[in-house]
């Protein structure tokens, strides 16, 4: 008997501000059964406790990753690469990745990927994505967009990445910072077509998104 190849999606989690992007994204991702490959970079490291209070640390990774995505639940399908790991698996074109992600996306970080620095690991795989014709979502977060940085995204969607801007949308009810939050992290889910009930869609209908339950209230048919 065969066993299944993992064939993990690489999150890679720049300095930007926007970790609860990342948080997000990675939990959806473990509830729809895909494991993940993780890269945080140095600066992120340096968000994270900014944003969270939660010290990522190499050596206790696990349990940090824990802390910050506030469960334990689908840390089995999860592996953490140092930044600095030039050697990790995902750096080669060999490795069984199905694509990256990266989340959220600094403007050095947009610069390095698309002019191919590979500074360190996260640029490094996201260069071995591109030139493996893998799916490459770049999230970025930053405003406003200097000259420059555009130019770098116009080069990153001519070599197939997609760029995904942090622009909650407000159509789908979202009315506390977790709300907007998953929205985000539901369309960089969305451009890799991974199943996520992370935010409502629009069907077409106006005003259905007021028409929504709050939390912890019942919708009209359980009143009933």
């Amino acid at each position: 008997m065969g066993t299944t190849k993992r064939q993990p999606w690489v999150v890679g989690v720049s300095g930007a501000s926007g970790t609860p992007y990342a948080a997000s994204v990675i939990r959806a991702l473990l509830a729809a059964g895909e494991a993940v490959d993780l890269i945080v970079s140095r600066a992120a490291r340096l968000t994270i406790l900014d944003e969270t209070g939660i010290s990522f640390r190499d050596a206790h990774w696990r349990a940090d990753l824990a802390a910050w995505l506030g469960t334990e639940d689908g840390l089995d399908d999860v592996r953490y690469w140092p930044a600095g790991d030039f050697a990790a698996g995902p750096s080669s074109g060999s490795y069984p990745a199905k694509g990256m992600l990266v989340v959220p996306a600094t403007t050095g970080a947009v610069a390095g990927i698309a002019l191919g620095l590979s500074k360190d690991l996260l640029q490094r795989v996201a260069s071995v994505t591109l030139k493996e014709r893998r799916p490459l979502v770049v999230c970025v977060r930053e405003t406003p967009l200097n000259g420059v940085t555009l130019k770098h995204l116009v080069e990153l969607d001519a070599q197939g990445a997609v760029v995904l801007p942090a622009s909650p949308g407000f159509y789908a009810g979202g009315s506390t910072v977790r709300e907007l939050v998953d929205f985000v992290a539901g369309r960089v889910l969305d451009a890799v077509d991974v199943p996520h009930s992370l935010y409502l869609r629009w069907e077409g209908e106006l005003g259905a998104a007021a028409r929504k339950p709050a939390a912890g209230e019942a919708s009209p048919a359980e009143g009933e």
